[in-house]
């Protein structure tokens, strides 16, 4: 069983805490913070240089990631970081050399690649249920106030649509093009708010010379916040991509019929990730695939700061 601590008890750091109930592959022993301490809660040098915790959460403010990152390796503890890992390309190639070749030791919290529904989209596209893709549409947003310290709207806290929301249509669209040389970006589109963060952004990619794929993001709008896949016999539609709940639902139309299809789920969306890190980190690797591991976050920052460039 890992031992876990977390760092930032905000509000993933709550949804952590209760997702580890379960789970049997993990405990909670220490929770770390710089405004809660009491009850419980402690600085975060009592869960860094604490010998019995395994596994720390960091679900701090994304411009503190890094520096937690390169603290906690180097007490040689094992990690699962909220998105984004980091804030920059810059900062991930530091972390690069800090891990030295163990990349089964830090995780991104793409928390959706852990459910089942995620899983069945693949065998439904493995088992050719709507032919070849030929196109993928996904969009993540939600409409947020403008407030003067809003860490969504502070650039130097790491705000911004993209960083914030980027990694949901990227990591989606890597479970079918994964390495950063297969995608194409053909256009985008950006704006920004009054502090100088985007706060919608659009982007049209070829992957894989063979499918285009429309993504948005948007801290100003509600979106749709769905996938649809389209292939050359017919097209899947997940209705709630990102944080399925234990019975998630994906709609297939084809030549042949139409089915709407329940993947049930025995653990909640975050207690499935928990799981399957903790498992990968007792020594069973069998399921990586389900965890976004540091070569998947790196190409997840490319394809954002090339999105962002342009």
């Amino acid at each position: 069983m890992i031992s876990w601590g977390i760092i930032g008890y905000g509000k993933m750091g709550s949804i952590f805490k209760e997702a580890v109930k379960e789970t049997n592959s993990a405990k909670l022993l220490m929770i770390g913070s710089k405004t809660k301490q009491g009850n419980g809660v402690y600085n975060y040098e009592s869960i860094l240089d604490n010998d019995q915790i395994d596994a720390i959460y960091i679900s701090t403010l994304n411009n503190t990631h890094n520096e937690l990152i390169k603290q906690i390796l180097k007490r040689d503890k094992k990690i699962l970081c909220e998105k984004p890992l980091t804030t920059s390309l810059n900062n991930l190639d530091q972390i690069k050399n800090d891990l030295n070749n163990k990349n089964h030791n830090l995780y991104e919290a793409i928390a959706y690649y852990s459910h089942p529904q995620t899983i069945e989209i693949l065998n439904l596209l493995n088992s050719n249920e709507i032919g070849d893709m030929v196109k993928v549409e996904c969009n993540f947003g939600f409409k947020a106030r403008v407030k003067k310290n809003s860490r969504l709207f502070d650039p130097n806290l790491g705000g911004g649509s993209l960083l914030d929301l980027g990694c949901y249509p990227i990591s989606f669209l890597m479970l079918f093009c994964s390495s950063f040389d297969k995608f194409k970006l053909l256009n985008s589109k950006i704006s920004y708010a009054s502090t100088n963060v985007d706060d919608e952004a659009e982007a049209e990619f070829l992957c894989n010379d063979k499918f285009k794929a429309n993504v948005k993001v948007s801290i100003k709008s509600n979106l749709e916040n769905k996938c649809k896949i389209f292939g050359t016999r017919g097209e899947i539609i997940i209705d709630n991509p990102w944080l399925p709940e234990k019975k998630g639902t994906i709609t297939v139309t084809n030549n042949k019929h139409f089915y709407r299809k329940t993947i049930e789920s025995k653990l909640s969306v975050y207690a499935n990730q928990i799981e399957n890190v903790s498992n990968i980190f007792l020594g069973n690797t069998i399921n990586s695939n389900k965890m976004f591991d540091f070569k998947k976050s790196y190409t997840c920052m490319e394809l954002i700061e090339l999105w962002r460039k342009n």
